[in-house]
């Protein structure tokens, strides 16, 4: 198995192993760096990150698991919890809110007086569907606000989502850093060469860290496999909603899962893909 296998000349993205290449690795942090600062208004507020523990288990034996595609905290000690979510799922809001707890009751200090300072957390949703028909801008940020002042209540707590569906700017309209990496993320699977309007240092190493060619064999392998569960799900996706059956989807997503699992894909590429529980998956 070899990248001659392949069509693409850079990975996706979207896919697990993708995304984790480009932005979850201490080789790649400066991308990470980069993405983070346009995404806040321009602004160098990241200057560099470190790493934190991705699983995360509640305070007690009976709570659920979380497991982030990408967590870090910037020199301030400021948390960035970055997810990248490849379907509509039906409570994604409620899950963004209740994966934002775990950066929020970590900084508790234990074993002496603390007086409740926070250190700001940003959860930041890349999206591959939309949740706003109505609404064609495609680049959300909510805060807790006063609703009768409108003015922000609290400005530690930051959750912003992306709509990649509705980012259709052509690269001759790329005028903003922002503009660019969601350029690069919305459409990098289908280049063959690193566009004009990118000249910007961190996309050449991005795109020289994308490129398939350059991968060791385990990382083919280890991309191959993500790639399938991706398109796996994809199709598994279209073809329930195509259908129109609810019950169609669920029975899918436990096929799909059933099947990975046999292959001995790890539960936590299983649950990214499905979106079903750890402890669904377990059962099966």
């Amino acid at each position: 198995m070899g990248s001659e296998g392949l069509q693409e000349r850079y990975i996706n993205p979207y896919t697990d192993f993708g995304f984790k290449k480009l932005f979850g690795t201490d080789m790649n942090k400066d991308l990470l760096i980069s993405f983070l600062n346009a995404l806040l208004h321009g602004e160098q507020m990241v200057k560099d990150v470190t790493y934190l523990n991705t699983e995360h288990l509640g305070t007690q034996e009976i709570d659920r698991r979380a497991v982030f595609d990408v967590y870090c905290e910037n020199e301030q000690g400021e948390k960035f919890l970055v997810e990248m979510q490849k379907g509509e799922q039906q409570f994604f809001k409620d899950r963004s809110l209740f994966y934002s707890t775990f950066p929020i009751r970590e900084q508790a200090v234990k074993g002496k007086n603390w007086d409740y300072e926070l250190k700001a957390v940003y959860t930041i949703g890349i999206l591959n569907f939309t949740f706003d028909e109505k609404d064609g801008y495609y680049h959300h940020e909510v805060k807790l606000l006063d609703t009768r002042t409108k003015e922000v209540f609290y400005d530690k707590l930051t959750f912003i989502y992306l709509e990649m569906p509705k980012f259709n700017k052509a690269e001759s309209e790329l005028e903003t850093m922002f503009d660019k990496w969601m350029f690069v993320l919305r459409n990098l699977s289908g280049l063959m060469e690193r566009p004009a309007a990118l000249q910007e240092r961190v996309f050449e190493r991005l795109f020289k860290a994308a490129e398939i060619a350059g991968f060791s064999q385990q990382e083919l392998f280890e991309y191959e496999d993500s790639l399938k569960v991706f398109r796996d799900w994809y199709s598994v996706m279209k073809t329930a909603v195509k259908k129109g059956r609810a019950e169609g989807i669920e029975e899918s997503k436990m096929e799909i899962a059933r099947n990975l699992k046999a292959l001995g894909v790890p539960i936590e590429v299983i649950v990214k893909s499905t979106n079903l529980s750890m402890e669904e998956i377990e059962k099966l």
